[in-house]
């Protein structure tokens, strides 16, 4: 079972803070229905396109380890539940029973 830990206003935060920085980091997504879309790098109409309830997790990627930092320092400020990956970083819409996250 999925449970969700974020909302539309977490999401929106996440969504700004993203497209505030420059260069602006590339994202991909997991649906409920487990159609992965991206990547895409328009955080302000692509990412909120149809809504939010559907996704289970976003990844966003990183391509410089300053912009890795600027991520970060981003997604700190937001406060979502997530992890770090080699990749990039990995924010949770949903997790399963039985599963738990820290907050990056």
């Amino acid at each position: 079972m999925l449970n969700p830990v974020m909302n539309n206003t977490k999401w929106n935060e996440l969504r700004l803070e993203m497209y505030e920085l420059t260069p602006t980091p590339a994202w991909s997504t997991l649906s409920t229905n487990g159609y992965n879309y991206g990547p895409d790098r328009e955080w302000f109409y692509h990412f909120r396109e149809g809504g939010y309830q559907d996704i289970v997790h976003v990844d966003i990627h990183f391509e410089t380890p300053s912009q890795r930092e600027l991520v970060r320092s981003a997604l700190r400020k937001v406060h979502v539940p997530g992890e770090e990956t080699p990749e990039g970083f990995r924010v949770f819409g949903y997790l399963q029973d039985g599963q738990a996250a820290d907050y990056i």
